[in-house]
Parts: C-alpha cells; sequence; structure tokens
C-alpha cells in the first residue's frame, strides 16, 4: 500500500519531495519536516512511518508549542515520584511509551533551550533522564521533527541550538506553501469534496471555471488545511450546487486573477492609455527593426491586430 497517496497534488515540487520521503522513511534516519502551518507535515510524517519498518509500532505525536515549559521536559522524558510538587508517582515519558517506534516532534522551533540539550543527548545516544532521577535509560525510537519556522534565524537569535539543528537536519524536506502548488489545487479540492459528500451522505457541491480561477489566484495564508475548511463549509452549505464566486467568503471575492503582465505600476497620476499603446508599437518595431510579425509576438497581438493599430496610431502599415 502506498500511504503517501495521501498527499495530494502531482506538482514537480511535490513529486520530487514525495521520492526523498520514500527513500528516508526505508532508513532510520532522523527527518526534519520544513513547511509553512498547515501545509501537511503531520500528514508527511504519518506516511513515513507507516512506510517504514516501525509501520506496526506507535506513532505518536507531540506539538512542542502546546505545552508549557515546566511541563515539556516531563512529557518527553517522564519523571519520579516527588521530582516536583504533584509527581505522586512514576510517570513514563513519551520516548519510553514510543520505543520501537516514531516520536513526531511538531513545532520543535517552540522546544525549550533547557530542553534541546537533553533531546541532542538522546539523538547522540539514545539516553534519556527522568526528571528527578540520576540513572538514565535507553530506548529505540526514530525521531521525525517539523518546523513551521526558518531555524537558522533562530540559531542566529540564539533561541535554537545549532548542533542539535545539525543533528535534527540530516534529511530535511521542505513541504511547499499552497500558493507555489497552484497546479494542485484541483486536486485538493476534487479530494476534498468527495470525501465531505461522503462523509455527510450529501450530493457533491462543485466549484464553477471562474471560482477555480478566484482559489488559484488567493495567497492561501492557512494553505491545506484552509483549503480544507473551504471545502468542507460550502460541501455542507451548497451541497449539489454549482459553487460560484459570489458564494466564495469576502476574503476570496477580493481577489482577482493574476494579470499577464505583472511588474508595471499605475502612476498615481494616472496616464493616456493611447499614448502609452503607441509608445510599446514604436518601441516594438524599433527592436525588431520593422519586423511585423516580431513586434506582434512581443506585444502578444496577432499580425493583423498590430497591422490595424499602427495604421490607428499613424504608424506606416505597408
Amino acid at each position: 500500500m502506498d500511504y503517501f497517496s495521501a498527499i495530494i497534488g502531482q506538482s514537480p515540487a511535490l513529486d520530487s519531495l514525495i521520492r526523498s520521503a520514500k527513500i528516508a522513511a526505508s532508513t532510520d534516519v532522523t527527518i526534519l519536516i520544513k513547511g509553512e502551518t498547515g501545509t501537511g507535515k503531520e500528514v508527511l510524517a504519518n506516511a513515513i512511518q507507516q512506510s517504514s519498518r516501525r509501520a506496526n509500532k506507535k506513532f505518536i505525536c507531540l506539538n512542542c508549542a502546546a505545552l508549557p515549559e515546566g511541563l515539556i521536559e516531563s512529557e518527553l522524558f517522564g519523571h519520579r515520584k516527588g521530582a516536583f510538587t504533584g509527581a505522586n508517582s512514576n510517570t513514563v515519558g513519551l520516548f519510553q511509551a514510543a520505543d520501537g517506534g516514531t516520536l513526531f516532534l511538531d513545532e520543535i522551533n517552540s522546544l525549550p533551550l533547557s530542553i534541546q540539550g537533553k533531546l541532542l543527548r538522546f539523538l547522540d545516544s539514545g539516553e534519556c533522564l527522568a526528571v528527578g532521577d540520576t540513572t538514565p535509560y535507553k530506548v529505540d525510537v526514530r525521531v521525525i521533527a517539523a518546523t513551521n519556522s526558518d531555524l537558522n534565524t533562530q540559531i542566529a537569535a540564539g533561541e535554537f541550538r545549532q548542533d542539535l539543528y545539525f543533528r535534527l537536519n540530516v534529511v530535511p524536506l521542505d513541504l511547499p506553501p499552497l500558493a507555489k502548488r497552484a497546479e494542485d489545487i484541483d486536486h485538493l479540492i476534487k479530494h476534498f469534496l468527495n470525501q465531505f459528500a461522503k462523509t455527510y451522505a450529501i450530493p457533491s457541491a462543485q466549484f464553477s471555471k471562474s471560482s477555480l480561477k478566484v482559489l488559484k489566484a488567493y495567497q492561501w495564508p492557512g494553505n491545506i488545511r484552509e483549503l480544507r475548511n473551504l471545502c468542507e463549509r460550502l460541501s455542507i452549505l451548497l451541497a449539489g450546487r454549482v459553487i460560484e464566486p459570489e458564494n466564495l467568503p469576502s476574503e476570496f471575492r477580493t481577489i482577482e486573477a493574476p494579470a499577464k503582465i505583472s511588474g508595471f505600476m499605475l502612476p498615481e497620476a494616472g496616464l493616456k492609455l493611447d499614448t502609452l499603446e503607441a509608445d510599446l508599437i514604436g518601441q516594438a518595431l524599433e527592436r525588431t527593426k520593422g519586423n511585423r510579425s516580431k513586434s506582434a509576438r512581443l506585444l502578444g497581438l496577432s499580425r493583423d491586430t498590430l497591422l490595424y493599430r499602427m495604421q490607428k496610431y499613424g504608424f506606416n502599415a505597408h
């Protein structure tokens, strides 16, 4: 079974990423998944674990940003009875619980500096030390980490250990944001609409071509998670209907498809379009030494359209 099929898309960037992930999955190498929030880092980590020799062992996830600094050490490594107020019994940490399997540390960029050294020790030696204990224990755990921020920036700011970064970054996997893989939006939408139609036993909704253009022009700050939530909402509210641009939330209705020509800024004082068009035609003719066919190609026009506009602006079209 191909567990990587859960990662929807066919863009070249994604294909390359999955090829690397499949190779890494067959080993016990430490992996660092990089990507913005909502790009599917946990889905990728799960596919790697399911495709590894540890597939029938535990896969435990921890969001390092979800716990306060005072609790995360105990959560990871366990603690002995009496180690701190409220420690009424010996408690097993996630490393012990995941022995033989895989531990996924999401948002590793939020791991406190005080804990980073203990994680580095485990990665180097396989040893952990429970809070309040003096004798380390050994476990066999594969670590997959993920970050939604640039760790090199945090290293420069003294917020992340460089030696830990090097130890985690053995095989880096960079998940591209959805805005950079717009060609995958069609596939993702089809998958989500079918999924929610089955989940809620309702007729499947569809996006019109004009709606799809709007979605592909959107920047998707929430990435795949945001797209999934949108599809779920509209699947329920517009079951069996065709979704038009006016049905989209307000943040989408202000989006227009990207222009064919980018980089030109309209002057504050405005301009005369006829004057600009005539000037561009003149530049194209000058660059091509009067060759009409080449000039038309430069301007994105047919030759007949160029000849018509040359006559319009007084150029010699004969």
